[in-house]
């Protein structure tokens, strides 16, 4: 996994292009994998990454990846390069949202 050193977002700062048959996914993380970039493919294509950056709002802050613009289907979020931390379906014109576990796949990097 790669990391890197992104400042926060702010609110508004990410813009999502949904409908037909076009979604996105929000996987939400602890602060530790700030930096770290999550991986998702959907069954049998390319990996792509995204990210874990703060986002700051109004009542707060929290730390996600962003995935906009995904073709609707069943994807993996990769917590390594051969581990699933599970799956999520995105579907056209809505967000779904994945939690990162928080144990059971070993040390985090």
């Amino acid at each position: 996994m790669h990391e890197h050193a992104y400042g926060p977002s702010e609110t508004g700062s990410v813009v999502l292009d949904l409908g037909g048959d076009t979604g996105a996914l929000i996987v939400y993380t602890s602060r530790d994998l700030h930096g770290r970039e999550i991986e998702i493919s959907r069954e049998d294509e390319r990996r792509v990454h995204s990210a874990v950056r703060e986002r700051r709002v109004r009542d707060g802050s929290f730390h996600t990846a962003v995935f906009p613009d995904l073709p609707s289907g069943i994807y993996t979020v990769w917590w390594d390069d051969m581990t699933s931390a599970g799956t999520v379906s995105v579907h056209g014109g809505g967000i779904a949202e994945f939690v990162w576990p928080s144990s059971g796949f070993g040390a985090a990097s």
